[in-house]
């Protein structure tokens, strides 16, 4: 397994989830606790990655949302950007998706320093820090994941992650306009899960 990579999350539980849902997925449903597990998690599955992304996607750090919400919250943003009545269970809203501006370029990594990692500015060769890609947010209703989990057969917590890599994925680039690319995405997915 690879190594997790440098992961700035900004996790959120949104503080009207229904009492049941939030028992059912424990810690990870948890506002203040669930973001070292959501953090781990996810760094570990940008490391699984790494080597399949494209190279505008390839970076020493990277920043994303995750949002646990209600389904009216979910309904609301399902209307407002995909024109879609009623709640969903998972959204992904890519940083980087076609037609935006590009971001500006990532500080490189200065490999010859072995004691610390170092950065090297592009424009004046000062050691910086590396700035995260953004990669954007991925937001699950947590009480569509609930009746799924119920459907599926399966727990809660892996229905959230079942629902977290797919998100992850688009946030990633991957999409399934078509049966084929469903059936490798859903693929990639179950990779990641076990």
């Amino acid at each position: 397994m690879a190594a997790p990579v440098v992961l700035d999350l900004a996790f959120t539980a949104g503080a009207v989830l229904p009492a049941a849902p939030s028992a059912a997925a424990g810690l990870w449903a948890d506002g203040e606790a669930g973001s070292a597990p959501w953090h781990q998690l996810l760094s570990g599955w940008l490391g699984q990655l790494a080597a399949t992304l494209p190279p505008d996607l390839r970076a020493p750090a990277y920043s994303l949302g995750l949002n646990l919400v209600d389904d009216q919250e979910i309904a609301e943003l399902n209307a407002h950007w995909r024109g879609q009545a009623g709640p969903t269970d998972v959204l992904a809203f890519a940083a980087r998706d076609a037609g935006l501006e590009p971001p500006p370029p990532l500080p490189r990594w200065d490999s010859s320093d072995d004691d610390e990692d170092r950065y090297e500015d592009q424009d004046n060769g000062e050691a910086v820090a590396p700035e995260p890609l953004e990669l954007g947010d991925i937001v699950i209703s947590l009480e569509t994941a609930s009746r799924q989990a119920r459907e599926h057969g399966h727990d809660l917590t892996r229905e959230l992650h079942v629902l977290a890599s797919h998100g992850l994925l688009h946030l990633l680039g991957w999409d399934h306009p078509d049966d084929a690319s469903l059936a490798a995405m859903l693929a990639l997915q179950e990779r990641l899960l076990t």
